[in-house]
């Protein structure tokens, strides 16, 4: 159980911060891309995928 939480716990922060450098990387600067928009859909985005991939394993 110990384990499965810090697992979850660990995608969903690498998988924000990663959300985060793709915005900052690789977002767009007209707005115009529905997930790099603003950092806050990037975070998310990242944190669902990270979360995804923890689960998944």
């Amino acid at each position: 159980m110990k384990a499965t939480a810090i697992r979850v716990a660990l995608g969903l922060l690498v998988g924000g911060i990663l959300g985060y450098g793709w915005h900052r990387l690789v977002g767009c600067s007209t707005g115009a891309c529905p997930l790099t928009a603003t950092p806050l859909r990037g975070i998310s985005y990242g944190a669902a995928m990270g979360l995804l991939w923890a689960l998944s394993r």
